[in-house]
C-alpha cells in the first residue's frame, strides 16, 4: 500500500485532492468553511517564494551573462510587443463571444453595496505608468507588487552589470544562491500541495452549500448565472485553439513536454484561484525543458503584469454582460473604446483571487455602466476566476518558450530529455 501511494505523482494527487475537496464541500459544508486557514497558509508561503525568487533569477540573468545590455533591451521589446498582440486577440474573442451569447440579457442588476470592492476612480496610462515605480523595494516586496519589484530588480541588474571586481561577483553569488536555495524551498512546499488545494476548493464550495440553504441552493443560484460562465469558458477554449495553439506551432514548442511541464502547475493555478501560487512551480518547469533562466526570469513576472490573457478576456465578456444587464446598448465604437481602455487598465492586474473585479467596476463607472452587474457576477466568480487564472498561467509559460525560441536559445535536447523521462 506505502508502495503504491509513493508511486503517485504529484499531479495524481492534486487532483485527487480536488475531488476530495469537492465532496467535503457538499457533505460536510460546516467543516469545510472552517479549512479556510490552511488553505490560506499555503498560498501565504508560496507568496512568500515569489519577491526573493524574481530578484534573484532576474539578476543573475541580466547582469550575470554578459555585459550586452541590448540583448536585454531586445528580449523586453520582444516580450512587450508579443504580450501586446496576444491580449488584444483575448479582448476581442471576449467581445465577439458576449456579442453572440448575450448572457446579460434578461439579468436583473440588484443592487448589494455591502459587497462591492471599493472602486478608486478610473485607471488611466498615468496612473498605471505612476504604479511601476516603486516608493520602496521593501513596500513593494511587502505587498507582492510584481511589476514594481521586475521594474527595481532590472534596474539593480542594470547598475551591478556596471560594477567591476569582487563587489560584483560577492553580489553575483549571494543572488544566485537566493535563486537556488528558493527552487529547492518550492520543491519542499509543493509536497504539501494537495493538502493546500483540498482546502481551498472545500471551502470555496462549502461556503456556497451554508450561504444559499444546501447543495440544491447553490446549484440554483449557479443555474442563473450559468450562460455568464458558458461564455466565458468557451471563449477561453475557443481562445486557446485559436490564438496559443498557432502561436505554439509556429514557434515549434514541442506540445508534450510542454504540457507535460505546465500541468502541474496549472492545476494548482486552477484549484487555488492563484496564479501566483503556481509561478514558482511553473518557472521551474520551464527551466526544466530548456527555456534559459534568463528569459524565464524576465518573462514570466513580467507577463504577470502584461500577459494575463485570461483576465483581460474575462473583463471583455464582463463588461458587455454589465451593459446588457443594464439594458444598456453600446455602438461598436463604444464597444472598441472600453476594449481599449481594458487594453491599459489590465495591465495592473494582480495574480491574485478576485483583483479583477475591481478594475472592472473601475472601469464600469468610467463608461457609467451599472456597478451592481459586477457584484451579481459574484456568485459565480470563483468558478470564473479558477478558469481565467489557468489560461494567465498556461499564457505566461508559452511566452517564456516562444522568447526563448525567438531570441534563438531555446535548448530542445532538455525537452526531449524531460519527454523521456515523462514516458518512463
Amino acid at each position: 500500500m506505502w508502495t503504491f501511494l509513493r508511486r503517485r505523482s504529484l499531479t495524481q494527487w492534486i487532483v485527487a485532492a480536488m475531488f476530495a475537496g469537492v465532496a467535503i464541500g457538499v457533505w460536510f459544508p460546516a467543516f469545510a468553511v472552517s479549512l479556510l486557514p490552511i488553505s490560506t497558509a499555503f498560498i501565504r508561503i508560496i507568496k512568500s517564494i515569489i519577491v526573493p525568487l524574481i530578484f534573484g533569477t532576474l539578476v543573475v540573468g541580466i547582469a550575470g551573462h554578459g555585459d550586452d545590455m541590448k540583448r536585454v533591451g531586445r528580449l523586453a521589446l520582444k516580450s512587450i510587443i508579443y504580450f501586446e498582440i496576444v491580449t488584444t486577440l483575448a479582448l476581442f474573442i471576449g467581445l465577439l463571444a458576449v456579442n453572440i451569447m448575450k448572457p446579460g440579457v434578461g439579468v436583473t442588476a440588484t443592487a448589494a453595496a455591502a459587497a462591492a470592492p471599493a472602486a478608486s476612480g478610473p485607471v488611466t496610462f498615468a496612473t498605471v505608468l505612476e504604479h511601476i515605480v516603486p516608493q520602496s523595494f521593501f513596500d513593494a516586496a511587502a505587498n507582492n507588487e510584481m511589476l514594481q519589484i521586475v521594474f527595481w530588480s532590472v534596474l539593480f541588474a542594470i547598475g551591478l552589470s556596471q560594477v567591476r571586481g569582487r563587489a560584483k561577483e560577492t553580489m553575483l553569488g549571494f543572488c544566485e544562491a537566493v535563486a537556488e536555495v528558493m527552487f529547492k524551498f518550492t520543491g519542499v512546499v509543493m509536497k504539501f500541495a494537495p493538502l493546500g488545494v483540498a482546502a481551498a476548493l472545500a471551502f470555496t464550495v462549502g461556503q456556497a452549500v451554508v450561504k444559499h440553504g444546501g447543495p440544491e441552493g447553490a446549484f440554483k443560484l449557479l443555474q442563473s448565472l450559468g450562460l455568464v460562465v458558458l461564455t466565458l469558458y468557451i471563449a477561453l477554449v475557443v481562445f486557446g485553439l485559436v490564438v496559443l495553439l498557432p502561436v505554439a506551432r509556429l514557434a515549434r514548442v514541442p506540445l508534450g513536454p510542454f504540457i507535460a511541464a505546465v500541468k502541474e502547475p496549472a492545476l494548482i493555478a486552477f484549484s487555488t484561484a492563484s496564479s501566483e501560487a503556481a509561478l514558482p512551480k511553473a518557472m521551474e518547469q520551464m527551466e526544466a525543458i530548456g527555456v534559459p533562466r534568463r528569459i524565464v526570469a524576465f518573462v514570466m513576472p513580467t507577463g504577470y503584469s502584461f500577459n494575463l490573457d485570461g483576465s483581460t478576456l474575462y473583463l471583455s465578456v464582463a463588461s458587455l454582460f454589465a451593459a446588457q444587464a443594464g439594458g444598456v446598448s453600446l455602438t461598436i465604437g463604444q464597444q472598441l473604446l472600453m476594449m481599449l481602455t481594458l487594453m491599459l487598465t489590465s495591465k495592473g492586474v494582480a495574480g491574485v483571487p478576485r483583483a479583477a473585479l475591481v478594475i472592472l467596476t473601475g472601469t464600469l463607472a468610467s463608461f457609467h455602466l451599472p456597478a451592481e452587474a459586477a457584484i451579481v457576477l459574484l456568485g459565480v466568480d470563483v468558478l470564473m476566476d479558477m478558469a481565467r487564472t489557468t489560461v494567465n498561467l498556461i499564457g505566461n509559460c508559452l511566452a517564456t518558450v516562444v522568447m526563448a525560441r525567438w531570441e534563438g536559445e531555446y535548448d530542445d535536447s532538455r525537452a526531449v530529455v524531460t519527454k523521456a523521462a515523462e514516458a518512463a
